[in-house]
């Protein structure tokens, strides 16, 4: 039986939609749960297949990065954990999630016609706000990624925030006085991700290098952060510098007084 939140979606619509993905069939939704990242982790870790969806509409304890909480209420955004197996070295797995960023990026600008600032790696903004906030987790080998799950959160019919949140979120609905339609958006970033899996793991070893120098030059073009920005990084014990591009790999690079720095993990925050 459905529940009350799947109710609110065309299943039909939704199916045929991802139909020629790896998510065909594999979409299941929660009316509320804790998290849907830690689901999809623990789901993976009894078998559950490649392309598996997990939405919800609501989170008791929405996950970002560096611990902090996603403030997931019932009724206003889209919550989504994909699992993947993805035929990749865990030293590549950076390239999913600024793929994923770009694919939100994406799906966004098809739906709303807004177009988002990316914060790397795979925050996207409007201005200084954040709408929609990308956990990419991980469980792997020396030499492969056992499976690797990608949780999406954005705010979508949020009219207002607490007076803490005010300057530093924003919701589509915000943005353009519009209730978008959270099934149109699903659609949207479950197919342009599952063009972004393929072109990087496609059999031909050669494949991956095209696909992460597009990456890399869609990146420049999507965020006003990769260069010129002047930013401190929540990283070791704190710097701040200005932003000089990306590395081969994909992390962001930092001029510093002290000479050049490379961003490997910590959150990156705009300053001044």
């Amino acid at each position: 039986m459905a529940t009350a939140f799947e109710a609110r979606f065309d299943r039909a619509s939704l199916e045929t939609a991802v139909a020629h993905t790896r998510f065909a069939g594999n979409i299941r939704f929660f009316e509320s749960i804790h998290s849907t990242n830690t689901h999809a982790m623990a789901e993976a870790d009894a078998g559950a297949p490649d392309g598996m969806v997990y939405v919800a509409d609501e989170q008791t304890a929405g996950r970002g990065r560096g611990a902090h909480a996603w403030a997931s209420p019932p009724g206003t955004g889209l919550y989504v954990s994909v699992l993947l197996r993805p035929r990749l070295a865990p030293a590549d797995a950076l390239w999913l999630s600024l793929a994923a960023g770009l694919a939100v990026h994406d799906a966004v600008e098809r739906v709303t016609s807004l177009k988002a600032d990316l914060r790397w790696p795979n925050d996207l903004l409007f201005g200084r706000r954040k709408f929609c906030g990308i956990l990419s987790e991980m469980n792997a080998e020396v030499t492969r990624i056992r499976h690797m799950v990608i949780g999406i959160g954005i705010n979508v019919l949020q009219q207002a925030f607490p007076p803490e949140l005010r300057d530093l979120a924003t919701s589509l609905y915000i943005e353009t006085g519009r209730e978008w339609p959270r099934q149109e958006l699903l659609m949207a970033i479950l197919e342009a991700l599952n063009g972004e899996v393929n072109a990087l793991t496609a059999t031909d070893s050669g494949k991956i290098g095209q696909a992460t120098a597009s990456i890399l030059k869609r990146l420049e073009r999507a965020s006003s952060w990769i260069r010129g920005k002047r930013v401190y990084v929540e990283e070791q014990d704190g710097y701040a510098g200005v932003t000089e591009g990306l590395d081969p790999r994909g992390f962001l690079l930092i001029r510093t007084p002290e000479g050049l720095k490379t961003v490997y993990s910590g959150g990156v925050r705009e300053q001044g």
